[in-house]
């Protein structure tokens, strides 16, 4: 497989494959997954980094437990729309990791997600401890909830 945008992973999935949403970050990796159907995106764990190598194993072991067909991975490009370092990074990331599985992956602009999770935290009055808890998955979620809008959901 390869690096393919978002509107092309449908017709590589089975029935009951789902999506993976990744928000890769310098310490943690965090996960959300799809729902069957492709229409909603649910917080599920947040991996810490460590090795590369380790950092897969955990995450390919997710995947398999949860028939995972196809990856979103945040892709944190500039305000002005620009991609730096951290872009590089993302895509360096896909890259090895399709070299290990061959398994297809789109990625899915994640400006302002953090902010816009922290915010929805904020407004819950949740506390600093459990927003830092929660924050890399549910950025997770909402990358793949964007994802999933655009590109899967049906018109009615």
């Amino acid at each position: 497989m390869s690096i393919l945008p978002p509107a092309d992973l449908k017709p590589l999935l089975t029935r009951d494959q789902r999506l993976l949403g990744l928000d890769l970050g310098s310490k943690t990796i965090g996960l959300a997954l799809s729902d069957v159907s492709h229409t909603i995106a649910t917080p599920l764990s947040t991996i810490q980094r460590t090795k590369f190598t380790k950092d897969v194993v955990e995450l390919f072991q997710i995947m398999e437990s949860k028939d995972v067909g196809a990856l979103v991975l945040g892709l944190p490009v500039s305000m002005d729309g620009t991609e730096g370092p951290r872009c590089q990074s993302v895509r360096q990331f896909a890259a090895t990791l399709l070299k290990l599985r061959d398994i297809p992956i789109a990625f899915w602009d994640e400006r302002l997600s953090t902010a816009a999770v922290t915010r929805t935290l904020l407004e819950a009055d949740t506390s600093r401890r459990r927003r830092a808890e929660v924050v890399d998955k549910m950025a997770a979620a909402y990358i793949l909830q964007g994802a999933l809008d655009a590109c899967f959901r049906k018109l009615l």
